[in-house]
């Protein structure tokens, strides 16, 4: 999102960076529908509810909260977070996040390193119930944890000075690093910029070591040409961790071209689709079924086995921030973005909404292995593949 003369998501999320699930109970009801906890007015299919269950659902950007002043006191003093605020996550089905944020700008190496070392600091303090999500082995023992995996990557890589900088945050925890954001930086072009020349040389350089370090390559944000340059650029599968389909959303900048949605199949990569509102479909009515029109777009073009979930909100969305902090946020942005009333989508906007998604990719008759790879299973894959550590190059003074 682009850089305006009010606060953006991401300067409002810096503050609280600088400063510092579980068990399903489904008791049955009748006609094959249970409710996900007792008490609960939602019912769905049991078929649902046991896809969500056996997943590992990865949820790749699904940020803490976005009542900021809420993650400011959080990250200040860890010890405000309780098990009351980590239950609805409990609640969602959800055993993974990857709470990356855009942070950019000329103080943007130090403002990183609070990022991360806030985050490892959070961590830490509740690894009763957070788990910090670094290698294949975290991906596959996370859900039987019981814990919440927290999987450490950025919206932007303006942190990187140089490629040493890629292995110095690699060590602190980060394992996804998109590009740009929406604005132009030294690696390459975001995709609300006026032009977009593609990566740099230095962008080449930071991609390679990248790879090397076992980094993921993001380009959710990236303009079209960047995108297209990390894919050929990149040894590694680039991830699109949160963006839809242009050609569903009459030329919305943020999304992607349907040339670089088979640039992920022929990476053997993963889109992950958005609820976004503004990203699903350009005018109203907008809901769950138009989000599942770019499921169903993505599969047709690449496959199912492409596909997963970058919600882009917290567990409640953006509609239930603090109307301050919203009306903020939307000033933030270029009049591109295409603000409307609403930024969610009415059924993906609560913690329970992976039960709701699921519901939806069996109305679109897909297969229980398909939607156990969207739900995770697909990111999961591709992670392991780029977490890989390249020994054969390892520099001077450092271990392999």
């Amino acid at each position: 999102m682009e850089k305006g003369k009010k606060l953006t998501r991401r300067e409002l999320l810096v503050s609280a960076a600088s400063a510092g699930a579980g068990v399903l109970a489904a008791p049955m009801l009748s006609f094959g529908r249970s409710r996900v906890f007792a008490g609960s007015p939602r019912e769905y299919s049991t078929r649902a509810i046991d896809l969500v269950k056996r997943s590992t659902v990865i949820d790749m950007l699904c940020v803490m909260t976005l009542d900021f002043p809420k993650q400011d006191r959080w990250m200040k003093n860890p010890e405000l977070f309780t098990e009351a605020d980590l239950q609805p996550f409990r609640d969602s089905g959800i055993n993974v996040i990857h709470p990356a944020i855009g942070m950019g700008g000329f103080n943007s190496y130090d403002n990183v390193l609070r990022f991360f070392a806030a985050w490892n600091g959070f961590i830490a303090n509740h690894d009763q119930y957070l788990m910090r999500v670094d290698s294949p082995a975290d991906l596959d023992r996370v859900k039987k944890s019981g814990k919440l995996g927290v999987l450490l990557g950025l919206q932007n890589s303006d942190q990187f000075r140089n490629p040493n900088d890629v292995d110095f945050f690699h060590a602190l925890g980060q394992r996804v690093s998109q590009l740009t954001y929406n604005s132009r930086n030294f690696i390459g072009n975001g995709a609300t910029e006026r032009h977009d020349e593609g990566i740099s040389d230095f962008g080449a350089a930071i991609i390679e070591r990248m790879n090397k370090v076992g980094m993921a390559v993001d380009v959710s944000h990236c303009g079209d040409r960047t995108t297209l340059d990390a894919f050929e650029i990149s040894k590694k599968p680039v991830l699109i961790t949160h963006s839809n389909v242009r050609s569903l959303v009459a030329g919305h900048p943020r999304l992607k071209t349907d040339e670089a949605i088979k640039k992920v199949g022929a990476a053997g990569s993963v889109f992950g689709v958005t609820g976004v509102r503004m990203f699903v479909k350009s005018d109203e009515p907008t809901t769950v079924e138009h989000v599942l029109d770019h499921f169903d777009h993505v599969k047709k073009l690449i496959g199912p086995e492409h596909l997963g979930v970058g919600s882009d909100i917290d567990l409640y969305g953006y509609d239930s921030m603090p109307p301050e902090l919203n009306k903020q946020l939307r000033a933030g942005y270029k009049g591109s973005y295409a603000f409307r009333e609403k930024i969610d989508i009415e059924g993906l906007n609560h913690p329970k909404r992976m039960f709701d998604l699921t519901e939806g990719l069996i109305r679109r008759k897909y297969t229980d292995a398909e939607i156990e790879g969207i739900l995770g299973g697909n990111f999961k894959r591709v992670l392991k593949e780029i977490w890989t550590v390249d020994t054969t190059t390892a520099r001077p003074n450092q271990q392999p």
